[in-house]
């Protein structure tokens, strides 16, 4: 056995800390790495031993990480990181800190080949590992009661709150997704797996979608919706518009799927690295006690994996949900906005649980904030895999737009179609959302729609209450429910600002023409979508 040296920096001792922490774990450095299966999905895994110095990051360590991303992008493969870190080691200075930069770089490039990387954060999850690792995942999964943060806790003030560099409090606060016990671990990773991965698809489940439509055969909508009137269902204005994305009835996944027996602490992703020699993706020219490469190296000028723009698949729009309300057309403009604010009408939650086989959700809009007002995330739909952005019928706040904004560049940087969901009165505006920036966020999910290369579908479910809906309505994609407006502004407030009493809100709705088959009639939606045949 070579013995270790007492590193760049001559750190007395070092070398001794290093031969004991191999003897105590049976590892030769601080992360382990190599393939692996997760529920039926390959993966590149790199896993922390939290024993070996605390898990930190050194030069040895930044080899492995370099070399795993790389073999990431050779096999396009997601990478999948089990971290249990404290972060740069100090006995090695500026040279073990700069690997961060080393595995950012890396880390960017997967990101322009557009391979997905999930993070779980074990405990503790602190420093540069969190900042580079954990946080810059696109989806980030974390242990409950698990130390997270940037500082350390001997290094943070004394009277932090510990809340704060907690696991549930980084969800609380917008910068990790979920907290999910030990042994969930390995089924949830496996569905965001199959969720996001290239060739993730899973096993099929073999039952038909009430979606089924063919896009070569007739429209699931119906005829056409240029005659709409009162108390008649209109359907979409162009049968080969609507079955755009559609698929053939087929097989989906089971929601059920498992990937085996709970995990222990040491395998939280339910697989081990296969085929792969103790020293993961060291490279060979890398001995355990010499010197690493210099912490300068830089990306390739053409990076292995990276996908340019014109050779990326084109991906198929998804056809809008059914109309899960009423199917009667409203008479009125205020029939309308009643009928979209009834509480017994099908908010978000039930037009997701009947688009979708199963789903999983992301949380946060990694600026400190969150909003029960949007659920966002990717879920199955007919065999494909869609992400969808879904306000809840209250007023969005900046965190609520930010998350969208993040959940649609995802989508469109892996090349997965999105549905959106419109239902809200408007964005909030109290001073707080004010404070929060409420503007910027709005023109943040503005630009992230108008910039996207992936199809956007979107379904106006209830109120679209002026620029806080229209957002998030796809230009040229969006359809309406029977039992929904969308208006400029709120009819109570148009008339305010026209100085008319109450009694003229009607006659402002009505002038606003704010009803589907006005919408439809303006040419501002594509068509009004019914409720499933079976009804």
């Amino acid at each position: 056995m070579v013995p270790y040296d007492d590193g760049p920096l001559g750190w007395d001792g070092y070398g001794s800390a290093r031969q004991r922490a191999r003897e105590r774990t049976g590892e030769r450095e601080s992360v382990v790495c190599g393939t692996a299966r997760v529920a039926g999905v390959e993966t590149v895994l790199v896993s922390f031993e939290f024993g070996f110095l605390g898990g930190s990051l050194e030069e040895r360590t930044g080899d492995r990480l370099v070399a795993a991303w790389d073999r990431a992008r050779e096999l396009r493969l997601p990478v999948v990181t089990l971290i249990a870190t404290g972060g740069s080691r100090m006995q090695e200075g500026m040279r073990a800190l700069t690997q961060l930069q080393r595995v950012a770089g890396r880390s960017a490039l997967n990101r322009a080949a557009r391979l997905p990387q999930i993070a779980v954060l074990r405990d503790p999850t602190t420093g540069g590992g969190w900042a580079t690792l954990g946080a810059g995942a696109d989806v980030v999964l974390a242990l409950p009661g698990a130390q997270v943060g940037f500082a350390g806790s001997r290094v943070r003030p004394a009277d932090a709150d510990p809340y704060a560099y907690s696991a549930e409090g980084q969800v609380a606060a917008g910068q990790a997704d979920a907290v999910v016990p030990p042994d969930e671990v390995r089924t949830v990773l496996g569905r965001w797996l199959r969720l996001l991965s290239p060739g993730g698809d899973g096993v099929a489940a073999g039952r038909a979608s009430p979606y089924g439509a063919s896009a070569g055969g007739a429209s699931p909508y119906g005829a056409s919706a240029a005659d709409a009137s009162p108390g008649a269902t209109a359907g979409a204005t162009a049968d080969q518009d609507a079955t755009a994305g559609a698929v053939p009835a087929g097989s989906v996944p089971a929601a059920t799927d498992q990937a085996g027996a709970a995990p222990d602490a040491a395998d939280l992703a339910g697989a081990a690295p296969a085929a792969t020699d103790p020293s993961g993706f060291a490279p060979a020219a890398t001995d355990q006690a010499g010197s690493a490469p210099a912490a300068t190296d830089q990306a390739e000028a053409t990076p292995a994996g990276v996908v340019p723009d014109a050779a990326l698949p084109v991906t198929a729009a998804v056809p809008p949900p059914y109309a899960l309300g009423a199917a009667e057309l409203p008479a009125s403009g205020w029939e309308a906005v009643r009928s979209a604010r009834d509480a017994r009408r099908p908010r978000a939650l039930a037009y997701l649980e009947a688009y979708f086989d199963w789903r999983e959700e992301i949380s946060g809009d990694r600026c400190g904030g969150t909003d029960p007002g949007i659920r966002c995330g990717f879920g199955r739909h007919d065999g494909r895999t869609v992400a969808f952005a879904a306000q809840c019928g209250t007023a969005v706040r900046p965190a609520g737009f930010r998350t969208a904004a993040r959940l649609i560049r995802m989508a469109d940087r892996l090349g997965i179609p999105v549905l959106t969901l419109i239902d809200t009165p408007g964005a909030a505006n109290d001073a707080a959302a004010e404070r929060a920036g409420a503007g910027a966020a709005i023109a943040d999910v503005f630009a992230a729609l108008a910039s996207v290369r992936t199809p956007v579908t979107s379904l106006l479910i209830g109120e679209g209450g002026s620029g806080g809906a229209l957002a998030l309505a796809a230009p040229g994609r969006l359809w309406a429910t029977p039992d929904s407006y969308f208006s400029v502004i709120a009819p109570e407030a148009a008339a305010a600002i026209l100085k008319r009493d109450t009694d003229a809100v009607r006659d402002t709705a009505d002038q606003l023409r704010i009803r589907p088959q006005d919408l439809l009639n303006l040419g501002l939606i594509q068509g009004i979508v019914p409720p499933p045949a079976s009804r």
